[in-house]
């Protein structure tokens, strides 16, 4: 109930306080290529109950028909502006919004599409699935530079699978073993420096 209630007043807090930075982005990315301001992407959420994300668009609108659902290296998918959101992850802002109507916390595993969750073991995957997604993570902060470490493999989807998830997914059963608030924050600070190095 304090993680909701917590989840709730920052959402919310978020969504006001960053309006007019959502605005400017909104518009940027409009600016930058055709097509929508928003991703939606259907994600696998608390108890295995699909939903449906929302992202700022950092790709071109063919981009699901050009490549994998992971992001490799210097994809060419990547819009100029996306690029920049990318880095700083403020493509993730709008999920600010999921947090708000309770598909997603702001903090906890990152959420999967259905595609990769399929292979998550049986027991990681209930224990994964126990809580709601989140924004940030363990895994995330970790693994800050998947794209550009899947971008030297020469078999990035194998090596996502093989090596990149599962280590992800310790993280995130560490994390759901040893949840709090006070964890909670640490990762949110600790999320900030990440960003701001």
């Amino acid at each position: 109930m304090l993680k909701r209630l917590f989840d709730i007043a920052a959402s919310l807090a978020g969504l006001v306080v960053l309006s007019p930075v959502l605005v400017v982005i909104a518009v940027l990315i409009k600016c930058d290529s055709p097509g929508p301001v928003f991703f939606r992407q259907e994600r696998i959420g608390r108890g295995g109950v699909p939903f449906r994300i929302h992202k700022f668009r950092t790709m071109t609108v063919q981009a699901p028909s050009l490549g994998p659902q992971i992001t490799i290296g210097n994809d060419s998918r990547i819009t100029r502006i996306g690029g920049f959101l990318r880095h700083y992850k403020l493509d993730e802002l709008p999920q600010l919004l999921d947090v708000l109507l309770g598909s997603m916390s702001i903090v906890g595993p990152r959420p999967e599409v259905p595609k990769y969750v399929a292979l998550y073991p049986a027991d990681i995957k209930q224990t994964v699935l126990s809580v709601r997604p989140g924004i940030t993570d363990l895994a995330s902060i970790e693994y800050r530079s998947e794209s550009e470490l899947l971008g030297k493999s020469s078999n990035p989807e194998h090596t996502y699978i093989h090596e990149v998830m599962p280590a992800k997914l310790k993280y995130c059963v560490q994390y759901v073993e040893q949840q709090s608030l006070m964890l909670d924050i640490r990762i949110i600070l600790r999320t900030f420096l990440a960003i701001l190095k």
